[in-house]
């Protein structure tokens, strides 16, 4: 399970993957305003320090387009996964107002185009945008149904050349089991592609790993509620979990 040697300096340009539960109040659905206003004010203090960030987010706090798989369901799944595209859209704005209320340059692109709201997505764009210290937020996934916004994050942080795609949780990092039913649960500090596939660990969605594995993006996986985590973690700092590329030396 060895790996490479992880950095620690500051990254220059990172994609953070935001879940659509993490804007809403453990348990329940919707956007948390308070919620809301924590994360921005976590990620402007991540901005601060000259790192580029783009945000990712999900939107099953509203809904989720696989919660319509069964047959019997009314609405088409494709249909469904439009729906939640959307609801990506709406925790977007969300956190753009949050942080622009703070004081943050923000800008909101989206892989479906609605330009009475937002930005088409652009990939040259938004990088012009981060370039000039802007915290870019992307929504409506990739635009395409049955892909994860997982799945969407690790296709932006290619893209748009991130040194890193952070995945943001609300557990520590990797464990061997879920830590919140096992606590017996092995934290992993480190680990590759190959082992997060072979294990099934629920990290990120297999196809948002196999992206990365493919193109050696690294993936840092951390509890951002913890106060100062999403700042640390763009300095370099160890936390969470690292998945890198296997090293070839045979340790």
């Amino acid at each position: 399970m060895a790996t490479t040697a992880a950095s620690t300096e500051p990254f220059r340009r990172i994609v953070l993957k935001l879940s659509g539960e993490s804007l809403s109040h453990s348990g329940e659905r919707g956007i948390g305003t308070e919620e809301v206003v924590l994360i921005a004010k976590e990620i402007k203090a991540a901005s601060e320090t000259g790192c580029q960030v783009a945000l990712v987010v999900g939107g099953g706090n509203i809904i989720r387009g696989a919660q319509y798989k069964s047959a019997g369901s009314s609405i088409q799944e494709a249909t469904a996964h439009y729906m939640g595209m959307l609801g990506t859209v709406i925790n977007a704005l969300a956190l753009q107002d949050a942080l622009e209320s703070i004081g943050a340059d923000t800008r909101v692109m989206t892989a479906i185009h609605m330009q009475g709201v937002a930005e088409p997505y652009i990939r040259r764009r938004a990088k012009r945008h981060l370039e000039k210290g802007r915290i870019v937020i992307l929504a409506a996934g990739t635009g395409s149904p049955f892909v994860t916004t997982d799945t969407a994050a690790a296709q932006r942080a290619l893209e748009i050349e991130a040194d890193i795609l952070m995945k943001a949780t609300s557990v520590d990092g990797v464990y061997s089991d879920d830590p919140k039913k096992n606590p017996h649960a092995v934290f992993y500090s480190e680990l590759d592609y190959s082992t997060v596939l072979e294990q099934n660990l629920r990290v990120m969605d297999s196809t948002a790993i196999a992206h990365c594995m493919e193109h050696n993006m690294p993936i840092l996986v951390f509890n951002f509620r913890k106060a100062g985590n999403i700042l640390r973690a763009v300095r370099g700092e160890r936390v969470g979990t690292r998945i890198l590329s296997r090293t070839t030396n045979g340790n």
